[in-house]
């Protein structure tokens, strides 16, 4: 059985959010075993089986990800896929359509999930720190607004098992993070991304109450897949 964690309680009966961990798929080493990424050189016929796994443990029919690229490019799904969708150069997702599940791909950047249970969207970023740079957050919300009129103050966040302050070490930061950053330098080097997204967030509208931080860290804990680079600067 897949391990799937719901980190957002649901706000509607009918909304499922959830992230899992690398366990429980059908890939091999060095992809053991719920790999879903078709970037990584795994079998195609693998990494078919281990979303259908996700989909029939969440109990949709379509499945629409992205192969993100780090940018703040965002789309929108108006119209029920006929199957499942992969859309290039896309870090954000969003629909108000019944029956889509929307995927973020990732290591030890961010999925933030957000939904408005009036307007009944919901949204998929993918955020590492080119992201937070970029305030693809922020933007996301301002899409879901002139989209679906969502308020920001009726949003809820989620933001998903990422890097955290213990292991978020950018040595070129004073090169690669604006100077706002500072403020969420735990210690030398070292940054909490995890209040970085909730303090856009807050600058974005929503209410403080209605943001949830799983509050794990994918360097560490094992049943998250490792990157393939050392912790400095690990949210490439």
């Amino acid at each position: 059985m897949l391990t799937a964690s719901t980190f957002l309680s649901p706000s509607a009966p009918d909304l499922i959010q959830a992230t899992f961990d690398r366990h429980h798929g059908v890939s091999g080493t060095p992809f053991a075993s719920l790999n879903c990424s078709f970037g990584v050189g795994d079998q195609t016929e693998k990494v078919q089986a281990n979303r259908q796994m996700l989909k029939q443990s969440l109990g949709i029919s379509r499945l629409v990800s992205a192969r993100q690229v780090h940018g703040d490019q965002i789309i929108r799904i108006q119209e029920t896929p006929d199957s499942d969708q992969e859309m290039d150069g896309i870090d954000a997702l969003m629909t108000n359509r019944r029956d889509v599940g929307l995927m973020i791909q990732h290591a030890d950047c961010q999925a933030i999930l957000l939904h408005d249970p009036v307007q009944s969207a919901i949204a998929a970023i993918h955020c590492g720190w080119r992201g937070s740079v970029l305030r693809i957050i922020e933007k996301t919300v301002r899409m879901m607004n002139a989209c679906y009129q969502s308020r920001p103050e009726d949003i809820l966040a989620s933001i998903s098992p990422s890097l955290g302050p213990c292991c978020a070490e950018f040595i070129n930061h004073r090169q690669e993070l604006p100077l706002s950053f500072l403020a969420f330098q735990q210690r030398s080097n070292y940054f909490n991304f995890w209040q970085i997204s909730r303090s856009q967030l807050m600058e974005a509208g929503l209410q403080p109450k209605k943001i949830k931080i799983a509050a794990t860290c994918t360097c560490c804990n094992l049943d998250f897949f490792p990157i393939a680079a050392p912790a400095a600067r690990a949210m490439e």
